[in-house]
């Protein structure tokens, strides 16, 4: 751990402040900060952030599925599932993580730092759902929707219009620029009452993404939703 009044110390403190917690397990901040390459072959006395991101990410989905069930009770899971996915993404963490400023306490080596590392929107969306990862395991779920909801802000407000018709808003962007969009059926499972489709979306040589639901026209529409928020296409 970082010796006491280091620079290091001083941001982590700054980064309280901003979360509007005090960590009573200031170990698990730390961890949530460590990015893999800061490690230099001392894994033995600490662990990257990787662990607290896994468990962050099924936090957030929680949070975020939770939420939008609250908000809008006529919403089926055709309308709910693409919602979920323009939430929870690496784009949506890295914003959030941008406006918490998370990058500014990131723990890297200083190769990884000198090449823009504090500003890489993989490493972000990694320290979003780190620390909520983080949040939660020191104060509790109430403190990890806290998070939530003061750092994507107004994300849930702006991705219900998007959310109604993602398909079209993706065929006219791909249009536009004369890209080829197809969708791929990648998987279906469940009983033949209620079956699950898992469909790719894609776009030329751009990273595909995936979206799941009841049926094919859902599971599109939520891989049509997901793509344009890992894209940052806004229409």
């Amino acid at each position: 751990m970082s010796k006491p009044g280091s620079t290091q110390d001083a941001r982590l403190d700054a980064l309280q402040t901003r979360l509007g917690h005090t960590f009573k397990d200031r170990t698990l901040l730390l961890e949530a900060m460590t990015h893999a390459s800061a490690l230099d072959g001392k894994r033995g006395k600490r662990r990257s952030y990787d662990r607290l991101e896994f468990l962050g990410d099924r936090v957030l989905g929680l949070i975020v599925a939770e939420r939008l069930l609250a908000e809008d009770k006529s919403l089926d899971e055709g309308d709910l599932a693409p919602r979920l996915n323009a939430l929870v993404n690496r784009h949506a963490c890295a914003a959030a993580a941008r406006a918490a400023d998370l990058g500014a306490a990131a723990i890297l080596s200083p190769s990884e730092e000198g090449q823009g590392g504090r500003g890489k929107e993989t490493i972000l969306a990694d320290l979003c759902e780190a620390v909520i990862g983080a949040l939660y395991l020191d104060a509790g779920m109430d403190m990890a929707r806290r998070f939530v909801t003061r750092f994507w802000g107004d994300a849930f407000e702006d991705v219900n219009d998007a959310a109604r018709d993602a398909k079209s808003v993706l065929q006219e962007w791909a249009a536009a620029r004369h890209r080829n969009l197809s969708y791929v059926l990648i998987e279906q499972s469940g009983p033949e009452h209620a079956p699950r489709f898992l469909i790719e979306a894609r776009v030329d040589a751009m990273a595909p993404a995936r979206g799941e639901g009841g049926s094919k026209r859902e599971a599109q529409r939520a891989a049509a939703a997901a793509f344009l928020a890992e894209h940052g296409i806004n229409g």
